[in-house]
């Protein structure tokens, strides 16, 4: 059930709401996105969702279709019409892409069909996170690393290092998994949602990335954690 170990930001400010009328379901994710280190209210309605997120007190929203008192687009429209600008993950079982384009239409950020794998819900719901304005600094530092997620530039030890767009996204998610491990799968769906589908497509970035960040410096804060994935540390010790 868990995805990568360790929290994504520093997630004691990043607050989940869960609105899943399944209640086993919702107990599940709740414990799994608790363990994450995110903090995390459940609605197993959809009036009750809706009351809680028009608070706007929170950084995203997980929400099933199929609610009791107020159906998930329901909820959405009614959030949108009223400037909530929370990230909405919807979550069903629906697989018609008419839904799809309907939770889209009525204001969801992002469409996830039951049955699904958490390490893909998480993904999915760190990227809603790290596009949105609602969380996380501007800069992230990892040691002398520093990423500037508005300008888009990196820098290590206050120079300048040049990356594409691919590579600056591939970065971005590592620096923001603050050292936890990230599985190529979970980096793929994190980096570029939708655009690609290919996981050698990461390790591919991750080759020109550490050629730019750490040989170009004699440095090795991009880790390969052997069948598991990635990791970006803060490696100044070991430099020294």
């Amino acid at each position: 059930m868990r995805g990568a170990p360790g929290p994504v930001w520093h997630v004691e400010r990043v607050r989940i709401l869960l609105v899943e009328d399944e209640r086993r379901l919702a107990r599940v994710l709740a414990r799994g996105l608790g363990l994450d280190g995110f903090v995390v209210d459940v609605a197993n309605d959809g009036r009750g969702g809706f009351l809680l997120a028009r608070t706007g007190g929170y950084d995203a929203m997980v929400l099933d279709l199929m609610l009791p008192g107020m159906s998930g687009l329901e909820v959405c429209r009614a959030l949108r019409a009223e400037d909530v600008v929370t990230p909405i993950l919807v979550l069903t079982a629906r697989d018609a892409e008419r839904d799809e384009v309907a939770s889209l239409s009525a204001g969801a950020d992002d469409y996830l069909r039951k049955p699904f794998r958490y390490p893909v819900l998480l993904a999915r719901l760190r990227s809603l996170l790290r596009r949105s304005p609602l969380v996380g600094g501007d800069v992230l530092h990892v040691g002398d690393l520093e990423v500037d997620s508005v300008r888009r530039e990196v820098r290590r030890d206050g120079r300048p290092v040049p990356v594409t767009a691919r590579e600056f996204a591939l970065l971005e998610v590592l620096a923001r998994a603050d050292g936890a491990v990230l599985s190529k799968e979970a980096i793929l769906v994190a980096a570029w949602p939708g655009e690609a589908d290919d996981v050698n497509l990461v390790e591919a970035r991750m080759s020109g990335l550490r050629r730019k960040v750490d040989v170009a410096f004699d440095r090795r804060s991009l880790e390969t954690v052997r069948g598991a994935g990635y990791r970006l540390v803060d490696d100044r010790a070991v430099a020294r």
